[in-house]
Parts: structure tokens; sequence; C-alpha cells
């Protein structure tokens, strides 16, 4: 029997992953605690099967890249059959996924992939599935120890799917405070504060799996009753426009090049931390500075009509994203590329939808 692909495996968790949506939007409800708006979540949802689509073209970066290094590099051939290689590994891949993720918001260029998932002014389950389409051009870098110390490619897969799952359920403001779990894992409060742009929360709390990492090197922060998190970033995308999204932050360092009167500075721009501008700018003012009284959200009025349409075209590029996933590996490149450009299409016409036809709305938190 074939051996499932990575693509198929998202293929078969994704009832789950909307069944917990559902289910969350329940209690949120019956609570009075309602965290969705559905236009956000199917923005973001959206997000998540660009990045599943992506992936299948860009699979050389993954795993094809570290492949070639355990072949040619390893150091050792540690054995797959071993349990203690598969729990070094996640742990591994784990303290490597925070030194990735804490280049995602400290470097301009880490950030301007990893500001998808971010750009969403709500928290909740589907927010977990707002993914990057671009993260694949320096993630593979940050995992290549572990192929120089011997870790099979499959055991790599297997891990990082594992942690990659794991994070899904800490995207919720339904679960509070869970005591000594809290002071271990990435949790749901830990992780609540790390998606906000407060200055107590920002650029905290990396960890993918294990918070000890943020403890250990400094990054950790608790979430504060007192000072309730405001999620988004902080040059909100106000779009629901998939493309969009995904080019946001590269098109803003693109702009900040063309303004930079220094060669050297064009080049420092992508090595910064994000925000960061070089002196002596041909025009353009500086960026004002962050102010979290002033933050509103991105709110479009709806029409139920066109929230229908909308909730319609969403639901067949699921059904064709999920259907390309698992065939991927059979169809050939121009009607799987045809699919995919069918699925950004009905994203995009989502977007048109549920996007207000002139000035959009913004509205307190």
């Amino acid at each position: 029997m074939a051996m499932i692909t990575p693509a198929q495996v998202i293929v078969l968790a994704t009832p789950a992953f909307l069944a917990l949506i559902l289910g969350e939007y329940a209690l949120g409800r019956a609570r009075g605690r309602n965290t969705y708006r559905w236009p956000d979540a199917m923005a973001s949802i959206g997000l998540g099967m660009l990045s599943q689509l992506v992936a299948l073209a860009t699979r050389f970066f993954g795993i094809g890249i570290y492949a070639m290094a355990y072949e040619q590099l390893a150091l050792l051939q540690l054995p797959a059959q071993a349990w203690w290689v598969w729990v070094l590994a996640l742990l591994g891949y784990d303290l490597l996924y925070y030194a990735y993720h804490r280049f995602g918001h400290r470097v301009a260029l880490g950030w301007a992939a990893h500001a998808v998932h971010h750009q969403s002014e709500d928290y909740n389950l589907s927010t977990a599935l707002r993914q990057t389409g671009s993260g694949f051009l320096t993630s593979w870098i940050f995992y290549l120890p572990l192929a120089l110390l011997g870790v099979p490619p499959l055991v790599f897969g297997t891990v990082a799917l594992i942690d990659l799952l794991y994070q899904f359920w800490v995207h919720t403001q339904q679960v509070g405070r869970l005591g000594w779990f809290d002071r271990w894992f990435c949790s749901p409060s830990n992780h609540r504060a790390h998606h906000g742009v407060n200055d107590r929360y920002l650029d905290r709390n990396y960890g993918g799996i294990l918070i000890v990492w943020d403890r250990l090197f400094g990054t950790f922060v608790e979430e504060d009753d007192a000072d309730p998190c405001v999620y988004g970033t902080r040059s909100p995308l106000r779009s629901w426009d998939p493309l969009a999204a995904n080019l946001q932050v590269y098109r803003e360092l693109l702009a900040l090049c063309r303004r930079t009167p220094r060669w050297q500075d064009k080049l420092r721009v992508w090595f910064m931390p994000p925000g960061w501008q070089p002196a002596g700018l041909v025009e353009g003012a500086p960026k004002p500075a962050f102010d979290l009284a002033q933050v509103l959200r991105f709110d479009p009025p709806q029409q139920r009509a066109g929230l229908v349409a909308a909730g319609l075209l969403f639901v067949a590029a699921l059904v064709l994203t999920s259907v390309l996933l698992w065939n991927a590996h059979r169809w050939p490149l121009v009607p799987a590329l045809a699919a995919a450009a069918a699925v950004l299409g009905l994203l995009m016409a989502v977007a048109r939808l549920t996007a207000a036809p002139r000035a959009a709305m913004l509205a307190p938190r």
C-alpha cells in the first residue's frame, strides 16, 4: 500500500479542523463571547489553503534540500526505528522552530513571510490555519542542523508535522490559564500573548510546543488580564484579499528600498528588525509611533446575500483544494496549475464579496 503524503494528511485533518472551529464558534455564542467574524475566518482559512498549494510546488525547499544534506553531509546515521531518535528529533525541531519563529519576528525578511499569520484582528482556531505562502524561502535553512546530525528525512518530516498540528489548538480565547501546563508548554494563554500588539506582548513567546525555550532565552511573557491582548499587526492589512496579505510587507520593503539612497542600506532594509528605517530617506516622513489607543478593527459592513454567495464560493474553493491536495502527486502539471489558479480566483472573489463596496468601515475594538 502506498504511503500517505503530507498533503493527504492535511486533507484528512481538515474535517477535524472545521468541526473544532464550528464547535468553538458555538461555545463562544453560548458563553456570550463570540470571537468569530466569518469574512475574517474565511480569509484566514483561505490563506491556509493557498499555503498548502504553494507547499506542493516548493517541496524541494522543504524535504528536498533536507534529504540532500542528510545524504551528503550527515555526520551520523541515526536509526529511524529507535524511539529515542524520534524524541530527540522532536525536541531538536522544536528548538530550531523557536529560532526560525524568532527570526520571523525580528528580521524584516522573515517578517515579510510570517506577518500573514498575524494579520487577522481576531483570535480563534481559524487563525491557526492562516499561513504564509512564502515561508519556504528561508525556513529550510533553520532545520539543516538536524540533517547534519543524522535525523532521517522520514523522522524529520513527521516531527515537523506534529509540531505544526500541535499549534492548532492554542489559537483560542475560550481556554483560560492551565496552571503547570502554561509553565512548560505553548498554551492558549501563552500564545494569545504572542499574538498581541501591546507593548508588553510584542515579540514574545515564540515556542511551538515547549514554552521552555522562551524562558531559557528571555523572551517569555505571561498574559496579563489587566492588559488585554489586542490582535493583528502594527501595520494593519485592512483587506481580506489573499494576494494582498502575502505581498503586503514585501511591497513595503521594496518601497522603502526605492526611497533609500545608499546601496548598503537598501540591503540592510531586508535584514534589520521590522520597522527600521535608514537615515536620509529620499522622500516620505518617518513612520509614526504606534498608539494602541488609536487601533481600529477592519470591519466592512456585510450584506446577507453577499455573505451567502461568498460562503458558497469559499466551500467550492475548499473542496477543490482538497481534491488537488489529495491527487497532486498523480495529476499532470497543467491541470494542477489550473486547479490552483481556480482556487486563487475563488478566494479573491470571496474577498471582494465580503469587502465594503467603497471605503471599508473601521470599528472600535
